[in-house]
């Protein structure tokens, strides 16, 4: 194991100092780049109704406000609970 991290470490440096950014930045990319690789699995499988946005959100630990957010962003229907729109309907 001690081996393996070595080589990633020493993977991470090479291409850091070819790319002129800090192993911070380019570790950062690569959390984003997987974040965004998990946030696409999970929405297709919200699409398909496999998935609830609670389960989503939980898995990704993020909150439904990011989420919806997020499908906003990728122009993705979705429909939301709204309180206070149930509220006004049976003050009617």
């Amino acid at each position: 194991m001690k081996t393996n991290l070595s080589m990633v470490k020493s993977a991470l440096e090479s291409y850091a100092s070819e790319t002129n950014l800090t192993e911070l930045q380019v570790v950062e990319k690569l959390n984003q780049y997987y974040f965004n690789k998990k946030v696409n699995k999970n929405i297709t499988l919200y699409k398909k109704g496999k998935k609830k946005v609670r389960e989503i959100t939980k898995d990704l630990k993020i909150s439904h406000r990011r989420f919806y957010a997020i499908l906003d962003a990728k122009k993705i229907a979705y429909t939301k609970y709204n309180k206070n729109k149930e509220e006004a309907d049976h003050q009617d």
